[in-house]
């Protein structure tokens, strides 16, 4: 059975590009994954499709309103499976390797995204959504993050990818970095590939490969070595 991953959002064309492309088409066309988007004005009550309005307390910018986004999340979660509701939102918590693979195991996950000024807080408390982040930035909606997301976890669905070995040996999916690449030709503008990995060497390739990771994590990303 193909996962189900849905999004919520106010601008669904954005997503366009990316389904279209590379490894999310791929997975799609494999039937792997099911992505479904979900335009939060077709809930909307107003006759104009409003689904914000003025902050009570004043300040800048607009919040989305209850009415259109709880009316959407709670239409989209009637319609199939329990599924895991998850809104990316700044205070949430930080996405990574381990999430998307948690994410990627699961058969049903509904992204909403954010815009403007933020979210009534009544939406979460009568949601009680899991809340994410990608990290202390900020972006014009969760849309981005929301992609982000999708790619993550697409990638590592069964099936997806021409080498289940792809996945296991991403950066993150050992809690190490990746190990340096190389390709032809051997030489360029006086850099020459490892002799190593041109050795046919199997065993010192893996050594190779493993130490440098190590090598690299500690440089770049001493945080992840504990």
């Amino acid at each position: 059975m193909a996962s189900r991953l849905e999004v919520l959002t106010l601008f669904p064309g954005v997503f366009s590009g990316f389904l279209s492309e590379s490894i999310p088409k791929i997975a799609r066309l494999k039937g792997a994954v099911d992505v479904r988007l979900h335009n939060i004005r077709d809930w909307s009550r107003d006759p104009h499709a409003k689904v914000d309005d003025r902050p009570f307390g004043g300040g800048p910018g607009m919040v989305m309103a209850c009415q259109p986004l709880v009316d959407a999340v709670e239409g989209v979660l009637r319609d199939g499976p329990p599924a895991r509701l998850v809104f990316l939102t700044p205070e949430g918590r930080r996405f990574d390797q381990a999430l998307a693979a948690e994410f990627s195991r699961g058969e049903r996950l509904i992204l909403v995204c954010g815009r403007y000024e933020g979210i009534d807080e009544r939406v979460f408390e009568l949601l009680r959504p899991e809340r994410l982040s990608l990290g202390d930035f900020v972006l014009s909606g969760g849309e981005a993050a929301a992609i982000a997301v999708l790619d993550a976890v697409i990638r590592l669905l069964p099936g997806v990818l021409g080498s289940e070995e792809s996945a296991a040996a991403d950066s993150f999916s050992r809690g190490l970095l990746d190990h340096p690449h190389y390709t032809r030709p051997a030489e360029f503008r006086g850099l020459a590939a490892p002799e190593v990995l041109r050795s046919g060497d199997h065993a010192r390739i893996a050594a190779w490969r493993r130490e440098e990771a190590r090598e690299r994590t500690r440089r770049f990303r001493p945080d992840l070595m504990g």
